[in-house]
């Protein structure tokens, strides 16, 4: 009797051994979750309180946490090296300071042309504009030329002599001469079209600029455009008289880097 008794409670008696590793499994999944935390949280003093606390709890062998933090310090503030500006954006920031530089010294030229057009009561006959093309000096054709005529006149070669000095610059920058015309059609014994009229109107004209040894020719360049670029119509008389052109284009300095 005593026998089955004892038999049959050892029978009942469950088997508790499994616990261990499973409570051992906990702590390692709770080490994970807190690893994962630390990795993602902004504040290392706090990333090491957690560390010192869970050392001391798991005690033994190298601490779980005794490895430096994943998060460099200062977290997620620290600095990032995508954050920081490349060679390319600081050529581009150089660059825009350039021309912006480049802009204000021709800003100087024009000012300085200016002066001369008001001085010489010119304000009718020579005009300026600044873009981002550059410095443009314009100049009528009835400043300069007869109808129909590509030459100069003898009593206004003073006045290109003077705009070739005007031209001197500290920094010399490239230059075109471009010629233009109204739309009434020529054919004389000179020219078969406004085309060749504009185009030899501007190099004879660039010929009295070059007579100044200071200007360099290797950076000056003419164009002929006939009537193909008017600034006003062609309907009318003042608007011919407009169109009827030479220009002088300052370019800006091209050898930013």
């Amino acid at each position: 009797m005593s026998k089955r008794r004892k038999k049959k409670h050892v029978e009942d008696h469950v088997d508790e051994s499994w616990l261990l590793p499973y409570s051992d499994l906990l702590t390692l999944l709770v080490a994970l979750f807190i690893v994962l935390f630390a990795s993602s949280a902004i504040d290392s003093q706090k990333f090491q309180a957690l560390s010192s606390a869970f050392n001391a709890e798991l005690k033994g062998g190298t601490g779980f946490f005794e490895f430096p933090s994943p998060v460099p310090e200062g977290g997620l503030n620290a600095p990032d090296k995508k954050d920081e500006p490349d060679a390319d954006q600081e050529k581009d920031k150089k660059q825009t300071s350039e021309q912006i530089a480049e802009h204000e010294r021709l800003a100087e030229i024009q000012n300085r042309v200016n002066t001369y057009v008001q001085e010489n009561g010119l304000g009718d006959q020579l005009a300026t504009s600044l873009t981002v093309d550059g410095l443009s000096l314009t100049i009528r054709d009835n400043v300069l030329f007869n109808s129909g005529s590509a030459d100069v006149r003898p009593e206004d070669l003073n006045i290109a002599k003077e705009i070739s000095r005007l031209l001197e610059m500290d920094v010399p920058r490239s230059i075109i001469i471009s010629g233009h015309t109204d739309n009434v059609p020529i054919k004389n014994a000179n020219f078969e079209s406004n085309w060749e009229l504009s185009v030899m109107r501007a190099i004879n004209f660039m010929k009295i600029l070059l007579e100044n040894p200071q200007l360099n020719p290797e950076l000056f360049s003419a164009k002929g455009h006939g009537e193909f670029q008017p600034i006003a119509t062609n309907d009318t008389e003042e608007g011919r008289a407009q169109n009827r052109r030479v220009e002088i284009l300052i370019l800006p300095k091209t050898d930013i880097k």
